[in-house]
Protein backbone atom coordinates (compact mmCIF):
# COMPACT_ATOMS: atom_id res chain seq x y z
CA UNK A 1 0.00 0.00 0.00
CA UNK A 2 0.97 3.54 -0.53
CA UNK A 3 -0.54 7.17 -0.22
CA UNK A 4 -0.26 10.62 -1.94
CA UNK A 5 1.87 13.40 -0.34
CA UNK A 6 0.22 17.21 -0.12
CA UNK A 7 2.54 17.49 -3.33
CA UNK A 8 1.02 14.80 -5.59
CA UNK A 9 3.89 12.02 -5.06
CA UNK A 10 3.53 8.77 -4.51
CA UNK A 11 6.11 6.14 -2.95
CA UNK A 12 6.57 2.98 -4.92
CA UNK A 13 7.24 0.51 -2.47
CA UNK A 14 10.62 -1.12 -2.74
CA UNK A 15 9.23 -4.74 -4.09
CA UNK A 16 8.17 -3.05 -6.97
CA UNK A 17 11.38 -0.47 -7.67
CA UNK A 18 13.87 -3.39 -7.62
CA UNK A 19 12.33 -3.38 -11.08
CA UNK A 20 12.82 0.00 -12.13
CA UNK A 21 15.87 2.45 -12.78
CA UNK A 22 16.07 5.76 -10.95
CA UNK A 23 15.02 8.72 -13.43
CA UNK A 24 12.49 5.59 -15.41
CA UNK A 25 9.83 7.45 -17.45
CA UNK A 26 6.29 6.06 -16.78
CA UNK A 27 2.90 6.67 -18.58
CA UNK A 28 0.04 6.60 -16.29
CA UNK A 29 -3.24 5.04 -17.79
CA UNK A 30 -6.58 5.74 -15.67
CA UNK A 31 -9.77 4.17 -15.78
CA UNK A 32 -12.44 4.65 -13.21
CA UNK A 33 -10.42 3.93 -9.63
CA UNK A 34 -7.95 1.74 -11.95
CA UNK A 35 -4.74 3.17 -12.39
CA UNK A 36 -1.65 1.31 -14.72
CA UNK A 37 1.92 2.37 -14.32
CA UNK A 38 3.35 1.82 -17.73
CA UNK A 39 7.65 1.94 -18.18
CA UNK A 40 8.40 4.22 -21.05
CA UNK A 41 11.71 2.24 -21.61
CA UNK A 42 10.46 0.50 -24.57
CA UNK A 43 7.58 2.44 -25.76
CA UNK A 44 9.53 3.54 -29.01
CA UNK A 45 10.18 -0.28 -30.01
CA UNK A 46 6.39 -1.12 -29.27
CA UNK A 47 4.73 2.35 -29.13
CA UNK A 48 1.47 0.90 -31.65
CA UNK A 49 1.56 -2.26 -29.27
CA UNK A 50 1.15 0.05 -25.91
CA UNK A 51 -1.81 2.37 -27.24
CA UNK A 52 -3.45 -0.69 -28.81
CA UNK A 53 -3.11 -2.51 -24.93
CA UNK A 54 -4.48 1.08 -23.46
CA UNK A 55 -7.03 0.77 -25.36
CA UNK A 56 -8.36 -2.60 -25.19
CA UNK A 57 -7.68 -2.69 -21.59
CA UNK A 58 -9.73 0.85 -21.41
CA UNK A 59 -12.82 -0.95 -23.93
CA UNK A 60 -12.34 -4.15 -21.43
CA UNK A 61 -13.44 -2.05 -18.26
CA UNK A 62 -15.94 -0.39 -19.89
CA UNK A 63 -17.56 -3.15 -20.84
CA UNK A 64 -17.08 -4.96 -16.97
CA UNK A 65 -18.95 -1.87 -15.61
CA UNK A 66 -21.67 -2.38 -18.36
CA UNK A 67 -22.06 -6.51 -16.97
CA UNK A 68 -20.85 -7.38 -20.42
CA UNK A 69 -18.30 -10.55 -19.06
CA UNK A 70 -19.60 -14.08 -19.21
CA UNK A 71 -18.00 -17.05 -17.20
CA UNK A 72 -15.74 -18.82 -19.60
CA UNK A 73 -14.01 -22.37 -18.77
CA UNK A 74 -9.69 -21.78 -18.67
CA UNK A 75 -9.48 -23.86 -22.10
CA UNK A 76 -12.22 -21.24 -23.92
CA UNK A 77 -10.22 -18.13 -22.19
CA UNK A 78 -6.96 -19.43 -23.32
CA UNK A 79 -8.37 -19.96 -26.95
CA UNK A 80 -10.37 -16.36 -26.84
CA UNK A 81 -6.80 -15.22 -25.81
CA UNK A 82 -4.97 -16.90 -28.97
CA UNK A 83 -7.77 -15.48 -30.96
CA UNK A 84 -7.44 -12.04 -29.89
Amino acid sequence: MTKMSSKGQIVIPAEIRKYFSKGEKFVIIKEGDLIILKSTKNMDKNFEEDLEFAKRTEDAFKRYEKGEFKEVSDEEFLKMLEEW
